[in-house]
């Protein structure tokens, strides 16, 4: 269960694990709850995860989608040197809205 915090608009959920395929059903249906709250701003706070495969990345570009769709954003913070290299060699670094 990823720990949730709401100030006015904006959204913050912190998932504490990796974002493994183990894992992603759960997350999903976290971030599905959120999207439908309608956030101006949703961020993912990714202190506590280390790794991240292919499924916990689709995750990430889905929710990234459905927030521009939405005209929200999606702020990525937190995230470990390994996963800012992963999303830098699949050029998401370009997309996404990155705050260390």
């Amino acid at each position: 269960m990823s720990a949730i915090v709401r100030e006015g608009n904006s959204v913050t959920i912190t998932p504490g694990q990796d974002l493994v395929s183990s894992m992603v059903p759960q997350f999903k249906q976290e971030l599905a709850s959120l999207l439908a709250e309608s956030p101006t701003e949703l961020r993912l706070d990714l202190a506590g995860t280390g790794m991240m495969d292919s499924i916990g990345i689709g995750v990430i570009i889905a929710t990234h989608n459905s927030m521009k769709k939405k005209g929200g954003k999606l702020i990525i913070a937190n995230a470990s040197e390994n996963i800012l290299k992963l999303f830098k060699s699949m050029r998401l670094d370009q997309h996404l809205n990155l705050d260390s």
